[in-house]
């Protein structure tokens, strides 16, 4: 019999987003909690168009995920902003409440979840390996876990950038020059946020056996940098895990329900492999 409750929809936005793996969490999610009327799709939307996009979302929408190029674009366009967006200057996720839209950023929160399943008990130090849009959500999850953190980078100007939202989330940022990047080995938790390829050269490493490395990158899986860590002991997290565990949070957010992690995750990492 089909229901009488009216439809309602939510989708991942961004460009390009065909290549999303979004809708399979949520939508897997949507049937595993009985959410029938519940839809997910992907939505291509540039930077310059992301206002007219939410403007024009009739009151069936609850939220939009948000993927490049519309993170820090969206915290000029929503409505509210949440302390953790604002201090990032970065925002994932659109949740409607009433006629406006809020912004929040679960990236953060995911990745601390997504370390705590891989084991992680305590931290003292983080060390994270790039310095771009990732980067300012693993200087919060360090921060969410009370720990000091590296950056290591290229760029002089990266990290300039970087400094006033470590500030705002109350970190001393301490910046290393890329040629130096050995030294992240020796923290207990190093987050890897730069583009595929570029820390390969990072694999002869002695990687602490007791460490944990997170690498931002599921594809292809396992990197090569994930690969040597995962040999000398490291327990190791994926961008997949991320990916799940920010998609939680959005889920919960939109719809008001707890959220079918195992069929969520069951779901992705099977799409995953079938590509």
């Amino acid at each position: 019999m089909a229901s009488d409750a009216p439809a309602r929809r939510a989708a991942v936005a961004g460009k390009p987003v065909g290549h999303s793996l979004s809708p399979v969490i949520h939508n897997s999610g949507y049937a595993a909690a009985g959410l029938h009327d519940w839809r997910y799709t992907a939505i291509e939307c540039a930077e310059t168009e992301l206002a007219d996009l939410v403007s024009g979302l009739g009151p069936e929408w609850a939220g939009l995920s948000l993927t490049m190029p519309l993170k820090e674009v969206a915290v000029t366009v929503a409505d509210t902003v949440s302390p953790l967006a604002t201090a990032l200057g970065a925002a994932n996720t659109f949740v409607r409440t009433g006629d406006r839209w809020h912004a929040e950023n679960t990236d953060a929160p995911g990745m601390v979840d997504a370390l705590r399943e891989a084991g992680l008990s305590s931290v003292d130090t983080v060390a994270v390996l790039g310095a771009g849009g990732t980067a300012r959500a693993a200087l919060a999850a360090a921060a969410q876990l009370g720990a000091t953190v590296t950056v290591y980078a290229r760029r002089q100007s990266a990290f300039d950038e970087l400094r006033p939202v470590a500030a705002r989330l109350g970190l001393d940022l301490q910046g290393v020059a890329w040629s130096s990047a050995v030294g992240a080995a020796d923290a207990d938790v190093v987050i890897s946020t730069v583009p595929k390829g570029v820390a390969d050269e990072l694999v002869g490493v002695p990687w602490r056996g007791d460490g944990v490395l997170f690498d931002a990158i599921y594809d292809p899986w396992p990197t090569p940098l994930a690969a040597a860590a995962a040999a000398r002991g490291c327990a190791i997290v994926s961008g997949l895990d991320l990916l799940l565990t920010q998609a939680v949070h959005q889920f919960v957010a939109f719809t008001g329900v707890a959220a079918p992690v195992e069929a969520m995750r069951s779901a992705l990492f099977a799409a995953a492999a079938a590509r």
